[in-house]
């Protein structure tokens, strides 16, 4: 079995998570979500985010709760519901595909070309090592994600990357498909990704999100800046530090 992303679990408080909302207003709160941290506690427990949820009442009686999910080593926007009708409302709205997603990459190699779609699906591989997700033909839920190459530099990309449905690992075993894993992700790039000198962390980040909330008033969108762990990867890539159009 192939290594897993190489895990750093950062030391949050209250005060730590409180400082990550990048929204909020009566309805919704949008975290920007560390990477190496899970959003719910699994079958060990441990440090997790909805341990720190009390801390995001903001003058209610209850915390909020998720929306959606990003895997533990995924950084960036992470949607909260405030109440249980909004919650349903974003749950119909990531079903149908209505929330626009963005997420930047930094790859090892590049795709064949500067901008694409992969329309590949996958399936749960289950072993006694471990699971994984893997290409699974016609046998397999239907996935697809569009891509763009922001920039190039020492054999990296970065990339803005659209995933038009919600499969677990979708972008990560995209990218691998390509011929371009994502940095850090061992898992399913192998020792080159796992243990590049520019960093061993996943870099996988959910730069922005759009949501058709408000039927009298413009979308809500929030941009996350990308996590210190990726940073020397997008600078070889072109990243300057300014901001750019999710």
């Amino acid at each position: 079995m192939p290594s897993r992303p190489h895990r750093s679990t950062p030391r949050l408080t209250p005060e730590d998570v409180r400082a990550r909302v990048l929204f909020r207003d009566a309805q919704i709160i949008v975290l920007d979500k560390p990477a190496g941290v899970p959003v719910h506690a699994g079958p060990g427990g441990g440090l997790n985010l909805e341990m720190f949820f009390d801390a995001l009442r903001f003058g209610l009686s209850h915390p909020p709760a998720l929306a959606h999910r990003l895997d533990r080593d995924t950084s960036g926007c992470l949607v909260l519901g405030r109440n249980r009708r909004v919650l349903a409302k974003l749950g119909r709205l990531f079903a149908a595909g209505a929330v626009e997603k963005v997420y930047w990459a930094v790859v090892l190699g590049a795709p064949p070309e500067a901008e694409g779609r992969i329309d590949l699906p996958l399936a749960k591989d289950t072993r006694v090592e471990g699971w994984r997700m893997v290409p699974a033909g016609s046998g397999g839920q239907a996935a697809s994600t569009e891509y763009r190459v922001l920039g190039r530099g020492q054999g990296l990309a970065w990339l803005e990357l659209r995933p038009r449905t919600g499969r677990t690992h979708q972008i990560r075993v995209h990218c691998a498909a390509l011929g371009c894993p994502v940095l850090g992700d061992g898992q399913y790039g192998g020792e080159a990704a796992a243990r590049h000198p520019l960093g061993r962390t996943l870099h996988l980040h959910a730069r922005a999100i759009t949501l058709p909330l408000y039927a009298d008033r413009p979308s809500v969108s929030v941009t996350a800046p990308p996590p210190a762990h990726m940073q020397g990867g997008l600078a070889a890539c072109g990243w300057t530090g300014e901001a750019k159009p999710a």
